[in-house]
């Protein structure tokens, strides 16, 4: 076997000449290419360990599942200054362009595109494009999405301190339900139903306003011109007349097919009757029974014992106790747990059958009572007739037709809560509300049912039983036993 002559290597030419200068600088350009190629790989496929406590730019199955989906391009607009950018948007961005082929995103300063703020700003102050927003586009169906500060962060408020507390960031909750959203080939359709003196366009602007922000399409209209369809939303708010024949029919045609019911009662709608319809709405009776909603007489009041159980000096504004529901879920995982209800009434507890699924929403305190006011008695004192609580005050449902369409529909015993600013002043009122309509179209957070990400690293205690708290304990000791080991040979020195 012929030897390899290593005494090539002890030319002086090539040791301090021109050659190893050159040999030099090829290993250092090959490894700057390689540096490159890398760190090309890296920001293409997203190499990179997520160590933040929360795996804040680590996305979910839904999202993997949205992204694996998507057929038609979406740009995303980051309108940040340069130097104001969040790090940790920027990174989740790029693990999203990672995943998908369709998906591209770019920073976009606003200063220097300012057509921006025109091209994409909506009608009302929360979708206006700003310097620190994201601007969700498709261009397949002209649609998008701004997604601003507060899109990113989930908040409760704090109704006894009188303060807002951000407990959780909802990066990829916003993220994914924007481009779901602008990709989507139809918009579901809100028919807030006119003709039976119900909520008119006036007295639900907030609301209006809130489902417009959230990109559905509203729409009020009787029903006899009402085009519905599937995956529409019917809306009554507070109806005062019976449903005809006819338009009871088309309601049951439109169930049938798989459309969504939004029912608003409160306690003193004439559902079951009053001095002015003696008979009450028979019809619109029928319609709730098909869910399972069977509304009970008298308005639910809070007991005076119980405080946390309303809202002011007020026992009629109650706050109601979320129940554990596909539509509450990731509210109560972040933290809130009551909302605002005035002037509720109650339900009666709905059972699941075969081919109909109920959830209770909403209940009230254990120690509220149901009481009926009359003429001869206008009295709130609860009397031994009165029946004690919880009561339900909202219910989620959905039936199977016999041809196998899903039907979905929620009540609520309260219609202020759904256009009164003392309740749209509350972000979890607004939170919850979306969180019905995403229920009702099957789209969005509900859906996707994607976890809010903890806002902040809970802090080190010695009460709490965690990995943190054994290390504050066992690091000192550690150092203890460390000392102990070294001195005690020394000990006579």
């Amino acid at each position: 076997m012929k030897k390899i002559d290593l005494r090539f290597w002890q030319n002086p030419r090539l040791r301090y000449g021109s050659l190893s200068t050159l040999l030099l600088c090829a290993s250092l350009a090959v490894l700057v290419a390689l540096n490159g190629l890398f760190t090309a790989l890296e920001d293409r496929y997203m190499w990179r360990v997520d160590c933040s406590f929360n795996r804040i730019t680590t996305y979910s199955d839904a999202t993997e599942q949205v992204l694996s989906g998507l057929n038609t391009p979406v740009e995303i607009y980051a309108m940040w200054e340069r130097g104001y950018e969040d790090p940790q948007l920027q990174e989740l961005l790029n693990r999203y362009c990672a995943a998908s082929e369709h998906l591209s995103w770019s920073q976009t300063p606003l200063s220097l595109h300012p057509t921006m703020a025109t091209a994409f700003s909506g009608t009302t102050s929360d979708d206006q494009v700003t310097s620190d927003c994201l601007v969700v586009y498709c261009a397949a169906t002209e649609r998008f999405r701004v997604l601003t500060g507060s899109s990113f962060v989930s908040a409760t408020v704090d109704l006894e301190a009188n303060r807002l507390h951000i407990d959780s960031v909802t990066y990829e909750q916003a993220l994914t339900a924007a481009i779901s959203y602008v990709t989507q080939t139809d918009i579901p359709m809100v028919y807030m139903i006119q003709g039976h003196s119900e909520a008119d366009y006036q007295s639900a602007a907030l609301l209006n306003e809130l489902l417009l922000d959230s990109h559905f399409d509203v729409r009020y209209t009787t029903l006899a011109k009402a085009e519905l369809k599937r995956g529409d939303v019917v809306v009554f708010l507070s109806p005062q007349f019976d449903l005809t024949a006819a338009e009871l029919e088309k309601l049951a045609a439109f169930m049938n097919a798989g459309g969504s019911f939004l029912f608003a009662a409160s306690a003193d709608d004439p559902i079951n009757g009053s001095s002015a319809l003696p008979m009450g709405m028979p019809n619109y009776r029928e319609l709730l029974r098909v869910f399972g909603f069977v509304p009970l007489d008298g308005m639910v009041w809070a007991s005076a014992g119980e405080p946390g159980s309303y809202d002011g000096l007020y026992r009629y504004n109650l706050r109601a106790d979320l129940q554990a529901a596909e539509t509450t879920f990731d509210m109560m995982y972040a933290g809130a747990l009551k909302l605002y209800m005035p002037l509720c009434r109650a339900f009666e507890t709905p059972e699941s059958t075969s081919t109909l699924h109920t959830a209770p929403l909403l209940t009230s305190g254990e120690k509220s009572y149901l009481h009926q006011t009359t003429l001869s008695n206008q009295s709130i004192a609860q009397s031994p007739d009165d029946p004690t609580g919880p009561f339900t005050l909202g219910i989620e449902a959905y039936r199977f037709s016999e041809t196998g369409e899903v039907s979905r529909a929620v009540i609520l015993g309260s219609t202020s809560m759904l256009i009164s600013e003392a309740a749209h002043s509350s972000a979890n009122t607004r939170e919850f509300l979306l969180r019905v309509m995403d229920y009702l179209t099957g789209s969005d957070s509900a859906s996707l049912n994607i976890a809010p990400k903890v806002a902040a690293r809970p802090a080190l205690s010695s009460g709490a039983i965690t990995l943190s708290s054994v290390l504050l304990v066992a690091l000192p000791l550690a150092i203890l036993a460390a000392a102990l080991i070294i001195l005690y040979p020394r000990r006579h020195l």
